[in-house]
């Protein structure tokens, strides 16, 4: 008999329901239940032609070193192009730009006719109006299932705009109400972006 905090493990009378038997439909509608924001991922390839994707995949993984990480599909094909450059820029989107992230999320060869960009220190695109960017060197790369874990160190953050994220959640766009956040409590300081203090007001 479990006591108060103490669930009963799967498959036990009265525990929590789960199943082992689950195809990749239903194990994304379970991840889907993870709100995450949007970014497009950027760089050029030897031609110096723009190239991106959409991606979902993505966090920050390091304070000290600065370093973050998404996630491509092995079919992608903007991949092989950051992967040659070994740069890349990671453009997180605002509530105003479903329609680059509809644009980057389809296929197509010429995704940046619509998209203003400039140049950053490398000369990759950074897509204006994004809420903030960062240039990064490819650091690391691990083989994960049908994608790739690539880790990539900053080298120059752009500025940060006062807008609200837009976020992708059970399937669909989602933004939120105010574009600031409630502050957190001191026992979430273990979060790689909490700043803690009144710099959250």
């Amino acid at each position: 008999m479990s006591t108060a905090g103490q669930p009963r493990p799967s498959g036990v009378a009265g525990g929590p329901y789960g199943t082992t038997d689950f195809d990749s439909r239903q194990f994304r509608t379970a991840m889907g239940q993870f709100c995450s924001g949007i970014t497009v991922i950027t760089t050029i390839d030897a031609d110096a032609n723009p190239a991106g994707f959409a991606c979902q995949s993505f966090a920050a993984l390091s304070l000290d070193p600065p370093l973050v990480l998404f996630c491509p599909m092995k079919t992608s094909r903007s991949w092989p192009v950051i992967e040659a450059n070994g740069k890349f820029v990671v453009n997180v989107l605002s509530h105003r730009q479903q329609d680059v992230s509809a644009t980057f999320g389809a296929p197509g060869d010429d995704k940046f006719r619509s998209i203003v960009w400039d140049p950053s220190p490398a000369g990759l695109p950074v897509i204006r109006h994004s809420l903030t960017w960062v240039e990064c060197d490819v650091d690391n790369v691990v083989d994960a299932g049908d994608h790739y874990i690539v880790v990539g160190r900053a080298l120059t953050l752009g500025e940060v705009l006062q807008d609200k994220p837009l976020l992708f959640y059970r399937g669909g766009y989602l933004s939120t109400e105010h574009p600031r956040v409630t502050p957190a409590q001191a026992e979430l300081e273990n979060f790689l972006t909490y700043t803690g203090g009144d710099t959250w007001l």
